[in-house]
């Protein structure tokens, strides 16, 4: 999905692809790269300010639109997306860190000019270029490679003394200054060396209260917000190829390895998008969680768009590789845009430092909320955290329990609907999850009962509704899911348990395995095969079984790990009434689809998603040495695709929450998920080094590499899933 979440973002987008259409085809780039090298304003610059597209984030007092960053984020990644040329990136960078800075006389002259279309480039501090303090300023000199050099009318420059770090708005036909051309790898825009000479820099020209910080996050979100259009393109142009081209007289999309190249590429797209989104809406937070947004986007978003763009190649082969195919203008434009943030490696280790002790963390804002609501929900709180929980033979007790009246209140499950559930729509949700949160309160789960319920309550009588509901909430009954079996893991509908119709009810006969806590469970819910003369999908039935009931023998698995939280569980001619069959014979895989579909919509400001914890462990209690960069680096990549992950899920809840359509995103976040946390367990292995010859080696370095399996084999195989996000997202064909 791209970048927007709001209606009116997403008209922009449209009419900047517009824009595209008609004023910087990717036709009229093709015919024009040899003149992109030497600079100045593109053909279509007069058009492009005519229209605002530069001013987006500029005030109007100044001239500009009077938007957000966020608004120039969307145009940055559809011009990437449409390979769009000239200097727009380097320019809104320029002006945006200029809107960034207090009110002074650089920031009002800066702005005025950028409003009125001034073309600008950005220079980050670096050690190559250095300040000599003077009577009326500072003396640079130094030379430093900028992208868009050779078009830029005027420059944001970072510089360091002994003092501070400050930017200043430069002429780029300042005395002293100078540029020097060179061979732009980005074929759509020129490159060159700014050198400076004794640079005078007055005290008038500083930008007044503009954090490194701040503008290091800005570029990051920015180039990331490129790369994540640079990355649609190859995800939308190798899909289209993947359905067209033929080899051994199928489309070679219906080949497993394509399908898992092209929905590879669209997880990597996703993720870029979100960790864009997140360091952009950091500009309004504290510079810890700028730190941290800005090197998510950088490690999340901007350095695997080269990989994305070189994977995009090997779908389109050998075309791909001709100078007149698109894919190496994407690739050349990827990887200057990662030359942008280098050092890498350096980038990597600083985050890793920043995230040792902090998590990334978004907080929602609600348009239209009803304080009133609210108000409810904080009072409704307030006199739950007055009350105990208490257990009794590791089950909740439900009399005078803080957990009992959070049940009876709606706001243990406040999505489900009344009287059970407040009905609460997704901005609702973000309320009471906000609420819970302001008071340290955790909000129950039901765990397997999260997927089970919402069936049952689509589906069962008003008695089954009634028999469930209200105890399941308070933690009094325990779900668990009869659906694996030895024979049919993600061929679910390739099960064999049967269920006959005896009186009164149905008798069912077969083995279940993998089942969480069987061993814990009251109830489960079952699928079994009530008709053996239909195609498999339609002679399925959804049942509810008393795992107490005559019949059902469960008996614990151990795991590689040497605990055993599965187990298999027999069933022996297990008698099962007719209200516990939920709808009607035969529509058990339908049903089931409104179990899977029905996990409790996370909402939280909080963006990671707890995979670096092993490795944080590993760092803070393992005795390893601060000045070991080698561990701080890892963390900082592990961290850095778990806040995108997080960012996504989160992103996933703003869209409901802003009445646009439910994206994709969970699925691809449960595969991206997975993938990490077999890369964080490897990565805390090897870090662990000769301590992992005992089983109880730090940071669970053993014990969490061996369970990494049951994450990418639960739920279906990360390759089941794969095929999935190929065919019914991209809508590649079946092989």
């Amino acid at each position: 999905m791209p970048l927007y979440l709001a209606e009116d973002q997403a008209d922009l987008a449209t009419a900047v692809s517009d824009f595209a259409d008609r004023f910087a085809d990717i036709r009229q780039t093709h015919e024009n790269l040899d003149s992109y090298g030497a600079g100045g304003r593109p053909s279509h610059w007069d058009e492009l300010v005519a229209n605002g597209l530069h001013a987006l984030h500029i005030s109007e007092a100044h001239g500009g639109q009077g938007g957000s960053v966020v608004d120039t984020g969307v145009v940055v990644e559809e011009f990437g997306r449409r390979l769009v040329p000239g200097p727009y990136v380097s320019t809104v960078l320029a002006s945006a860190a200029v809107a960034g800075a207090a009110d002074c006389k650089a920031s009002t002259r800066g702005l005025d000019l950028f409003a009125e279309g001034a073309t600008g480039a950005l220079i980050m501090p670096t050690a190559a270029v250095t300040a000599l303090a003077t009577g009326e300023g500072w003396a640079l000199s130094g030379q430093v490679p900028v992208a868009s050099l050779l078009s830029a009318e005027w420059l944001v420059v970072g510089f360091a003394d002994e003092a501070a770090t400050r930017f200043a708005l430069v002429n780029a036909e300042s005395e002293g200054l100078s540029k020097v051309a060179g061979s732009s790898t980005d074929l759509t825009r020129d490159a060159g060396t700014l050198v400076l000479e004794g640079l005078l820099i007055d005290v008038d020209d500083v930008l007044a209260g503009l954090g490194v910080q701040y503008v290091e996050t800005l570029q990051a979100g920015m180039l990331a917000a490129e790369a994540s259009g640079i990355m649609r393109w190859a995800v939308e142009a190798t899909t289209d190829y993947s359905k067209i081209r033929e080899q051994f007289g199928k489309p070679i999309g219906s080949f497993q390895a394509v399908k898992h190249k092209c929905a590879n590429l669209l997880i990597t797209s996703e993720l870029a998008t979100a960790a864009a989104w997140s360091a952009l809406v950091a500009l309004d937070q504290g510079v810890d969680q700028q730190a941290l947004a800005a090197g998510s986007a950088i490690q999340g978003g901007i350095v695997p768009s080269v990989d994305a763009l070189t994977e995009a190649v090997t779908i389109f082969g050998g075309i791909g590789y001709t100078w007149e195919h698109d894919a190496h203008l994407y690739l050349r434009r990827a990887i200057a845009t990662v030359a942008q943030v280098a050092p890498v490696g350096a980038r990597a280790t600083a985050l890793g430092r920043a995230a040792l002790e902090l998590d990334r963390r978004i907080d929602i804002e609600l348009p239209e909320e009803d304080p009133a609501f609210r108000q409810r929900i904080g009072m409704l709180l307030d006199d739950a955290a007055a009350l105990a929980n208490e257990h009794d033979g590791g089950r909740w007790n439900s009399r005078g329990s803080q957990r009992t009246f959070l049940a009876e209140n709606g706001l243990a499950a406040p999505h489900w609907p009344a009287p059970y559930g407040l009905g609460a729509s997704p901005a609702e949700q973000v309320v009471i999850a906000q609420e819970y949160a302001r008071r340290n309160l955790l909000q129950p789960s039901s765990v397997i009962g999260e997927w089970a319920m919402p069936t049952i309550l689509a589906y069962g009588s008003e008695d089954v509704k009634e028999k469930f509901a209200l105890p399941t909430l308070r933690g009094e009954l325990i779900w668990c899911q009869l659906f694996s079996e030895p024979g049919a893991g993600s061929d679910l509908a390739g099960l064999s348990t049967r269920a006959v119709k005896v009186d009164g009810g149905w008798e069912l006969r077969g083995q279940k395995v993998w089942t969480s806590g069987a061993h814990e469970a009251d109830w489960g819910i079952c699928l079994a095969r009530t008709d053996a003369d239909v195609p498999k999908h339609k002679g399925l039935s959804y049942f509810l079984v008393d795992m107490r009931a005559p019949g059902v023998d469960i008996r614990p698995l151990k795991q590689s790990t040497g605990d055993a939280e599965f187990n298999e569980v027999f069933l022996d001619s297990v008698f099962v009434p007719d209200a516990y069959l939920l709808g009607e014979p035969g529509q058990g895989w339908r049903i089931t689809a409104t179990t899977l579909q029905n996990e409790r919509t996370q909402i939280s400001s909080g963006v990671s998603t707890g995979t670096e914890e092993s490795l944080r462990r590993l760092i803070t209690d393992g005795g390893y040495p601060a000045t070991d960069d080698a561990a701080y680096a890892a963390l900082g990549r592990i961290v850095a695709v778990s806040s995108a992950i997080g960012a996504l899920n989160l992103r996933e809840t703003l869209r409901q929450v802003n009445g646009l359509q439910p994206g994709f995103g969970s699925s691809l976040a449960k595969v991206a998920h997975a993938r990490l946390s077999r890369e964080a367990a490897t990565v805390v292995l090897q870090l662990a080094g000769p301590a992992a010859l005992f089983a109880q080696a730090p940071a669970d370095a053993v014990t969490g590499l061996l369970g990494v399996p049951q994450v990418l084999i639960g739920g279906g195989t990360v390759e089941i899933q794969l095929n999935v996000i190929a065919e019914r997202i991209l809508g590649l064909p079946r092989g």
